[in-house]
């Protein structure tokens, strides 16, 4: 059905004599241009709750008689409706902002057409509406269907509760199709554009259908239509909807294993492909997705929706199991790590921050809210997170809804990692900063991060929080599963309340950015602060790991020995060359680190631990005639890779795709490429659709299975 101009026909009664509505326009470039909403749909009224649009309403001659007849509209929301009198400008008493109205203003009304402003109340709810037109008289009435349009939040406009000030920020977090996901580890972040696709064709859409196939919706039509005015809802439903746990969610995900029977969440590039396969799939869930994966999805239906949104990335964001606000870590004497604890640390996690007033919770919570749909945690019985006031976080405020224990342990708990040996815990460090290091989000309008870790972290002289209990004597015990060398009540230590001695310090340190195909440098201090000398003995181990899971077994260890003298300071440094990583290690992976040292006179165990992600080599990728491109114009892509490493690689394959600008995937193959020679690949470019695109390059050999280098390139493309 085109919106923009249709012809009308009655659905009940006859004209008797009255003159017919012949056709009416929806003036659609007009009223999105007004409205901020250019793109979000080709031939859809798409419009903001708050601000009147006006429809045009055509006839042959008057379309009604106002002193023997009145003209109703009425929007119908499932089985709502509403009944809005249709009044000149000098009949309306003041602007009404929570009542429909239609108002024809002086100069609108002629012989032949009407052009009629509507407004909907500020808090209407999110939806796809139907418009009817009603000519009345006391005894009949003609009704017409003049066609359905949606109704978003509205940022623009100060009393919706979702209004944000600045233009720049709304650009941004509204408006902008294009995103930076920070990854890796705090030392070593590195970066991931995003193409969040709002205006592709079928987003919009598929948006709507999220809400319609959600539990909610399936369960009380008209009492999730009537919710879906606040954004603290609309944001529960849609995080729910992100991931496939409880319902006819868009994503699966999964952490490990084979991805043969889906799509590896690091292939992703953008989230218009997402919906629209889980829009034209009957709601089978997508395979697969991760952190990054879920949260961008995310964004972009809270963009669609009219809801300022920006993707964070936690560095080193804790699952806290059981909400003591406690890490707990295991290590062997040797260094390696092992997952014997139900807390982890995922080197980095993302999530969203949604901006809305929270008038549930007092203005004191007003702002950025966190949004986390990666399934980990159930909240009221579903498997959702927030939304949780980022200033709730930051002071501790435990009993404000919703999730906030858990993501103030993602972000501030403290880390106890225990040395285990022949049963016992024979050392122990805490660590209070390593916990949310780190938290990044995408600067406006640049590709620069923006560091917001200190609107989470409190201030740790003020915060109130638990106390430590495995730093005091009155530890209580516990059963846990243990690997077979470690006891099975680790509390009954002698060592367990014991704390690493204060006349030593140990920090472990990488030397540069670790960068594939070049050797890793690692260096040790030690600070002996008593007045004896001291003989160390150990070992540093170095196990690769994924993101968000304990380490595999250890690729490289060390054994080291020194001798250091009273108030004095020795540094140990080692070297892991390429040839001892090559086969384990690909581009973005993380390595565990830790060093263990014992004192052969005191018999104390000391430990440092660090990890840090690899850099991978770059992919060139250069756009002839610059990187933007004009709609449906055809553009020459040069992409290359030339070889980094000291050795040579067997069976290299170069692959390029990018959404809205490449059918398929584009292939360069090599059986070898010795050290210093390139493989190149030129692919040709037609962008469908306007906006900011990605083409993603990646590079993988038969040395080692993975994909060694992944590369992105953004395009702006202009109609």
């Amino acid at each position: 059905m085109d919106n923009m101009q249709q012809t009308i026909h009655s659905i009940n009664g006859t004209t008797n004599g009255h003159c017919r509505l012949k056709s009416m326009n929806f003036e659609v470039p007009e009223n999105s241009f007004s409205h901020e909403t250019q793109g979000l749909s080709r031939n859809r009224l798409v419009v903001r709750r708050g601000k009147p649009f006006k429809v045009t309403l055509k006839s042959d001659s008057w379309l009604w008689n106002p002193s023997t007849e009145r003209l109703v509209l009425e929007v119908c929301l499932g089985g709502l409706s509403k009944r809005i009198p249709v009044l000149f400008y000098e009949e309306q008493s003041h602007p009404q902002l929570y009542d429909w109205t239609a108002t024809i203003y002086p100069g609108n009304m002629h012989p032949q057409s009407v052009i009629i402003h509507i407004c909907a109340p500020v808090q209407s709810s999110v939806a796809l509406y139907e418009l009817l037109a009603h000519i009345e008289t006391r005894r009949s009435r003609i009704t017409y269907v003049l066609g359905t349009f949606v109704l978003l939040c509205n940022p623009w406009l100060k009393d919706d509760p979702v209004y944000m000030p600045l233009d720049a920020h709304k650009e941004e977090y509204i408006k902008s199709d294009y995103g930076l996901v920070y990854m890796g580890s705090s030392s070593n972040v590195s970066k991931r554009p995003w193409s969040f696709g709002q205006y592709e064709p079928g987003v919009l859409e598929a948006c709507l259908k999220l809400l319609e196939f959600s539990p909610q919706h399936l369960t009380d039509k008209n009492k999730d239509y009537t919710l879906r005015s606040d954004p603290v809802y609309l944001s529960r439903v849609v995080c729910a909807m992100v991931n496939c746990n409880d319902d006819l969610g868009i994503l699966e995900g999964k952490w490990q294993g084979s991805y043969k029977n889906g799509v590896k969440p690091t292939d992703w590039s953008g989230s218009a492909d997402i919906l629209l396969r889980w829009a034209s799939s009957k709601c089978r869930p997508v395979r697969y997705g991760q952190c990054w994966v879920f949260a961008s999805v995310l964004c972009t239906v809270m963009r669609v929706l009219g809801i300022p949104s920006r993707v964070v990335t936690v560095f080193n964001a804790a699952h806290d199991g059981n909400g003591n606000m406690i890490i707990e870590e295991f290590y062997t004497r040797t260094g390696e790590k092992f997952g014997m604890s139900k807390d982890s640390i995922w080197n980095f996690h993302v999530w969203v921050e949604c901006w809305m007033r929270r008038p549930d919770l007092g203005a004191g919570c007003d702002g950025w809210q966190v949004v986390d749909p990666t399934p980990q945690e159930k909240s009221e019985g579903i498997f959702c997170c927030g939304p949780c006031p980022v200033a709730a976080i930051q002071h501790h405020w435990l009993d404000a809804r919703y999730d906030i224990p858990f993501v103030c342990a993602s972000v501030d708990a403290d880390v106890v990692r225990l040395i285990v040996h022949n049963g016992l815990v024979v050392g122990k460090t805490v660590d209070t900063e390593c916990v949310g290091k780190l938290i990044y989000t995408k600067s406006i309008g640049s590709d620069k991060p923006e560091n917001v870790t200190l609107t989470y972290k409190p201030d740790k002289s003020k915060r109130m929080r638990k106390n430590i209990t495995l730093c005091k004597n009155t530890a209580t015990p516990r059963s846990v599963s243990v690997p077979q060398s470690t006891p099975t009540n680790l509390s009954d230590s002698p060592y367990f309340s014991g704390i690493m001695s204060p006349n030593l310090n140990m920090t472990l340190k990488i030397v540069g950015v670790p960068k594939l195909g070049e050797p890793i440098h690692i260096c040790v201090t030690i600070t002996n602060q008593c007045k004896n000398p001291r003989v160390l003995v150990g070992h540093i181990n170095a196990q690769v790991k994924e993101y968000d899971s304990s380490p595999s077994e250890a690729f490289w260890d060390a054994q080291t020995e020194v001798q250091i003298q009273p108030f004095s300071v020795t540094t140990l440094n080692h070297t892991i060359s390429h040839f001892k990583y090559q086969s384990f290690l690909a581009g973005d992976d993380i390595v565990n680190l830790a060093v263990v040292l014992k004192d052969m006179t005191t018999k104390e165990t000391f430990l440092a631990a660090e990890e840090f992600s690899i850099s991978p080599p770059q992919i060139t990728i250069q756009i002839e005639g610059g990187n933007s491109i004009q709609l449906k114009k055809e553009r020459t892509v040069l992409v290359s890779f030339t070889n980094c490493l000291s050795t040579a690689l067997y069976e290299v394959v170069l692959t390029v795709q990018g959404a809205g600008l490449l059918e398929g995937k584009q292939v360069a193959k090599i059986i070898l490429l010795q050290p210093g020679e390139k493989i190149l690949k030129t692919v040709s470019i037609t962008a469908t659709s306007p906006g900011t695109k990605l083409l993603m390059a990646t590079l993988s050999h038969s040395n080692n299975p993975n994909i060694i280098a992944r590369w992105y390139h953004k395009v702006s493309v202009t109609a």
